[in-house]
């Protein structure tokens, strides 16, 4: 097994699934789990022998996603963390399947929106009022922790990708 599939297979689904635990448990996505998505795509790149060319249109993606949700996080509709790999997933998938990430993480994070709401206008159970981040994802004045939607749509599109198909030498 080459070490670009290696890469794909572990490192990127790894820090997804780190992402979403993370985003769940403290409502946060840290600086360094982001730039561990870019370090790691750069060495797939690398590896794989993607041109500049497709380097660059990753990049531009990626660049796209940033501004586009950092003035989303102004707004105050998203997190910082949320933008944050939103891009630097965007940076993985290119333009080639970004609209396709953004709509299933749309459709995910609709899903997980609606499920907190139901979740909300109940009481929390006894045992998990004792888990700080269980009360934390039960209040009502937090918001949504959309990086597990995020994280979720992005192993959903990942097959898809001209990365992972270059990685598994399709």
């Amino acid at each position: 097994m080459s070490l670009p599939l290696i890469i794909l297979l572990g490192v990127f689904p790894f820090l997804m699934a780190y992402a979403a635990a993370s985003d769940l448990v403290s409502m946060t996505i840290s600086n360094r789990l982001c730039l561990a998505l870019i370090a790691s795509f750069a060495v797939s790149a690398a590896l794989l022998g993607l041109d500049l060319r497709e380097i660059g249109w990753h990049l531009a993606a990626g660049g796209l996603v940033l501004v586009v949700a950092f003035g989303l996080f102004a707004a105050g509709w998203i997190g910082g963390g949320d933008a944050k790999l939103a891009a630097a997933t965007a940076l993985w998938f290119g333009f080639d399947q970004l609209m396709p990430y953004l709509t299933v993480a749309g459709l995910f994070g609709g899903v997980l929106t609606l499920l907190i709401v139901q979740l909300r206008a109940r009481p929390l159970p006894a045992p998990a009022e004792h888990w700080s981040w269980a009360r934390r994802l039960h209040a009502a004045n937090q918001g949504v922790p959309y990086g597990i939607a995020l994280a979720f749509a992005a192993l959903f599109v990942l097959p898809e990708t001209a990365i992972w198909r270059a990685a598994i030498g399709l």
